[in-house]
């Protein structure tokens, strides 16, 4: 019986490269597959996918599969990158990471792994996939400090059918203690942060390059001008840090948090101390909403709702779900539910799916 063909997206990290071994040692026929996503200004030191594709090779040379490279840049710029742009333009926070595994890591990749003869891809992320009832579940990694389902939560049932994900039940350290033991070159190679085609770079710097900055003032809620703001697009609610303003020398000392934008006055507006009431909310409408199975989720009953990455899950109900929007109602406010964001629901360790925070 030929072995089954699995394609592991191969990114020069450590995660996507334990991925490839596990499953060559499960007896799989691993194919590696390196994906250059961006091309814009890659040969400095923030994002060199040059150095990546080295390190994904040599990683491949030592556990013995084949690896190919492809490049997505095209796809990229077109179905996430503009995007992008489009949501900073309207004065929202997106997360580019949600659209790039929807339209790149398995849409684009998938299809070009299938026309490859694969059986299935793999991923370096932390979830989990569980069949049950003919049902393809989406659910939270075993490393609740790594779990990733967050950003997964756009994918249907045919691309989790065709998904492997070899670290869903691994812990961060023991995938860096597999890589030690079996000698690969990337063992102790720093995680990637930032978006993946920002990197560390400085943001406001990359973002001036595609959109035109336009500085304002910022006013608190009752109209008084207290500073500057860069533009709009450089700033996100809950935002503390970068404001220049201070705590107010007649009161408390209070820190300023943003709390929204106007882009008709162009005005940043922020409230001073964390608790502020207008830093909360106890409810939200999310548009767009993608459902891991199919069917939307019931209405009023308790689910658990992250509005961010890496939030704890908060108790939630579902006051009404549509084909464009739906309504989520929050057992306690949340603290600075951003536009542009993600809402992911969750029953237990399954998620569900979630919609963009409008």
């Amino acid at each position: 019986m030929a072995k089954q063909r699995v394609v592991v997206g191969m990114s020069g990290g450590v995660d996507s490269s334990v991925a490839a071994l596990l499953l060559r040692e499960q007896g799989f026929d691993v194919v590696g597959l390196f994906m250059k996503n961006w091309e814009d200004d890659d040969d400095d030191q923030y994002c060199n996918a040059r150095r990546d594709l080295i390190d994904a090779v040599s990683v491949a040379d030592r556990i013995g599969i084949d690896i190919e490279a492809v490049n997505f840049s095209a796809e990229y710029k077109q179905r996430v990158f503009n995007e992008f742009l489009h949501e900073y333009r309207a004065g929202r926070t997106p997360n580019p990471d949600v659209l790039c595994n929807a339209e790149i890591k398995f849409r684009a990749f998938l299809d070009h792994a299938l026309g490859m003869g694969a059986d299935r891809i793999a991923t370096g992320h932390y979830a989990q996939i569980r069949e049950l009832d003919g049902l393809h579940q989406l659910l939270k990694a075993e490393d609740g400090t790594k779990d990733q389902s967050y950003f997964l939560y756009r994918l249907n049932q045919m691309q989790l059918a065709k998904t492997l994900f070899p670290l869903g039940r691994l812990y961060k350290h023991e995938v860096r203690a597999i890589a030690r033991r079996a000698g690969l070159p990337n063992h102790d190679k720093k995680d990637s942060t930032g978006i993946c085609f920002i990197g560390e770079r400085p943001f406001r710097e990359f973002l001036n390059r595609y959109l035109p900055a336009s500085p304002g003032d910022i006013v608190t809620l009752d109209g008084k001008t207290v500073g500057r703001h860069m533009g709009l697009m450089f700033y996100t609610i809950g935002q503390r840090q970068g404001l220049g303003i201070g705590g107010r020398r007649s009161g408390d000392g209070e820190p300023w948090y943003v709390t929204a934008k106007d882009l008709s006055s162009n005005h940043l507006i922020v409230v001073q101390g964390h608790d502020h009431p207008a830093l909360l909310c106890g409810r939200l409408t999310a548009i767009n909403p993608s459902w891991v199975g199919g069917m939307p989720p019931h209405c009023h009953w308790v689910y658990g709702a992250k509005t961010r990455y890496r939030q704890k899950d908060a108790p939630c109900t579902v006051t009404r779900v549509g084909e464009t929007r739906c309504e989520v109602e929050f057992a306690a406010p949340q603290w600075a539910v951003t536009p542009g964001q993600s809402v992911v629901l969750y029953e237990s360790r399954v998620c569900l799916g979630g919609g963009i925070i409008e």
